[in-house]
């Protein structure tokens, strides 16, 4: 099962979520496999070895994980999409001032900017600390790099229309990027779950660790189903 973050986190975002399942799992820091989430995704594939995988992605990350998905459809046997969407509206003003802002005023004023403010009203004082921690330990170099990223990254909503595999979509009920309605959206369709999250934000995995560890359980239960010779 193969993780991939969200800005400005790395990695480390998933320890919580990671540490309840039962398989072999990769959390790769993305900024430095390339300068486009396509790159992102093929390094993540290079990191990943051979063999199948269950691709879960928060935010930018599940953008990326519809990327692997593009590059390698015969591995990947499902998708989990968190807090994201597959279509592209092109922002290059907010694109520009996001990186302004890093470039400029620094990791701190960008956090209070662009990141504390997706947080869910209910997130602890000890998630959203722990959050900024983990997103100062980044450059502001790195995190200009993953907003570009982010705003350059391809429309991917023919890939997600001609996935044929499991494909589970979950949002934070007070999630604005996307909303729960554009969220849903993705989930139209055979073979897909749509989880909505209550009493959380953008942040799914930090905020509500163990309902979305709940939710992969069943990911990887129904993965597992399929996978089982009848």
């Amino acid at each position: 099962m193969v993780f991939l973050h969200a800005l400005p986190l790395d990695g480390r975002m998933w320890d919580d979520v990671r540490a309840g399942i039962d398989l072999p799992t990769l959390a790769p820091t993305l900024y430095p496999l390339g300068e486009s989430v396509a790159a992102w995704a093929q390094g993540v594939l290079d990191l990943a070895g051979s063999g199948p995988l269950v691709v879960v992605g928060c935010s930018v990350g599940g953008s990326c994980a519809l990327e692997v998905a593009r590059a390698a459809p015969d591995r990947v046997e499902a998708i989990v999409l968190i807090g994201a969407k597959a279509g592209v509206r092109a922002e290059p003003t907010a694109r520009d001032d996001a990186i302004r802002a890093l470039e400029v005023d620094g990791i701190d004023a960008a956090w209070d900017a662009y990141w504390r403010p997706r947080f869910g009203r209910q997130a602890s004082a000890a998630v959203i600390e722990r959050a900024r921690r983990q997103a100062g330990d980044q450059s502001a170099a790195a995190l200009a790099g993953g907003v570009r990223a982010f705003h350059d990254r391809a429309d991917l909503t023919d890939v997600a229309a001609r996935w044929t595999r499991p494909l589970t979509v979950i949002c934070g009920e007070q999630d604005r990027t996307p909303s729960p309605e554009t969220a849903r959206h993705v989930a139209d369709g055979p073979d897909r779950q749509f989880h909505l999250v209550a009493d959380c934000g953008h942040y799914v995995p930090v905020e509500q660790p163990a309902v979305l560890g709940s939710i992969l359980a069943q990911v990887l239960a129904e993965v597992t189903r399929d996978a089982t010779p009848r």
